[in-house]
């Protein structure tokens, strides 16, 4: 892991890997990668990405008026992307392959700043097909955050990654509450040749709330001839009237971008609402429980074997300690299928029928995704009733000690 990653890059290793790249047909996460690019941290984690700024999060909830409202939600947004698609790369000097969780695994955690408490729940409710769902809670504010996901990556040229699901944030305002749904941007991996990948976003994503404004993000990179890395700009309008723009943005979500009044043929000192320095703006720190006070299927406690093989660079205890994790999960799954059961999901429920925020989606005319449930195991949503039983839940000695043998073949 001293290496850097150029030296890596010309090696036989890297080699071999990207020509098994080019030439596998199917979802890439099942393709061992070169040590160098591995993660000691598992996708249930990127859950957190959502919240670094919770004073950012939640500053909606304090606008009166739906349109500034809404051009803070947008704002938020934006200053998520950084944190989700290049801290690992800016950090490492490369792209990372996280941990694929296994079904059950949990991340929690808390932040603690001027906003209040945020707390984050982040559990995988399916494996095959892959997802993981979260919810993000502000205590002071009643801000909500929900949703759900799953990546499926090809190649064609380059690693292609498209992400499933969405997400669904709640505002309390005035005794109601606001609704905004949030599609999630597809991805590409570039510096591939180079050995130092990292993430690039393309295309266009949606946000559209219950109060009647959307937004249109639209990534791109830089070109041969022009453009820059992780460029975007955005549109806020009212639902229905694209063309009408109320705000606008610019930049790179990476480093700085700016929020203007009116469309961008007007972009000028006099119409510049904010500049935002994702670089400058330092992120909140998200608290875990001790390694040893943690359920035994959390994410940093599950992986804890793993994670230092990886840290040391010794791939047969890589191999050692996540063949145990993977040889017990089979075998539950065989038990499962035995007692015609399944597994109880700790903090989620898939909703049966359909689901309101598809109808705010296709008010805003983006892709359906009545396909999630096929794609992701199902519309996933957080279940208030099971965090309950999960916080009043003590495990004993005997059961933690069940649990790890069961679950992780420990």
């Amino acid at each position: 892991m001293s290496e850097q990653p150029a030296a890596h890059a010309s090696s036989s290793t890297w080699t071999t890997f990207l020509k098994s790249i080019a030439s596998f047909n199917g979802d890439l996460a099942s393709l061992t990668a070169p040590p160098f690019i591995l993660s000691a941290q598992s996708l249930t984690e990127f859950s957190s990405y959502w919240a670094t700024h919770p004073t950012i999060l939640t500053a909606p909830a304090a606008e009166a008026d739906p349109a500034k409202r809404a051009v803070l939600v947008l704002k938020w947004f934006l200053s998520t992307l950084k944190h989700q698609y290049a801290s690992r790369s800016e950090e490492f000097g490369n792209e990372k392959k996280p941990l694929n969780p296994f079904l059950g695994e949990l991340f929690l955690g808390t932040w603690t700043d001027d906003a209040g408490e945020t707390t984050l729940v982040s559990e995988q409710v399916s494996h095959h097909p892959p997802a993981t769902a979260y919810c993000i809670r502000n205590e002071k504010t009643g801000v909500q955050l929900e949703g759900y996901n799953a990546q499926k990556a090809t190649f064609k040229s380059t690693i292609i990654v498209k992400q499933i699901g969405h997400a669904v944030l709640t505002i309390p305002v005035g005794g109601e509450k606001e609704t905004y749904l949030i599609t999630l941007p597809s991805l590409h991996i570039e510096g591939l040749i180079f050995g130092a990948p990292f993430v690039e976003l393309d295309g266009s994503t949606h946000i559209t709330s219950s109060s009647g404004y959307s937004a249109k993000i639209d990534y791109s990179g830089k070109g041969w001839l022009s453009g820059k890395k992780n460029s975007v700009t955005a549109t806020l309008f009212k639902t229905g009237s694209e063309k009408d723009v109320l705000y606008n943005v610019t930049g790179q979500w990476n480093k700085e971008f700016e929020i203007y009044e009116g469309p961008a043929k007007k972009n000028s000192k006099s119409t510049l609402v904010e500049t935002y320095d994702a670089v400058a703006v330092p992120q909140t720190e998200l608290k875990l429980k001790p390694i040893e006070e943690q359920h035994p299927l959390e994410s940093r406690r599950a992986w804890l074997g793993v994670a230092e093989g990886i840290r040391k660079g010794d791939m047969d205890a890589v191999h050692v300690e996540k063949t145990k994790i993977e040889t017990a999960q089979r075998a539950l799954r065989v038990k499962e299928n035995g007692d015609e059961s399944t597994w109880e999901r700790r903090y989620f429920t898939a909703v049966e029928g359909e689901d309101a925020t598809l109808e705010l989606l296709g008010a805003a005319g983006c892709v359906p995704v009545d396909g999630d449930k096929d794609k992701t195991g199902g519309l996933w949503r957080f279940d208030a009733a099971k965090a309950k039983k999960a916080a009043e839940q003590k495990l004993t000695a005997d059961e933690i000690a069940l649990a790890k043998k069961q679950c992780l073949g420990q």
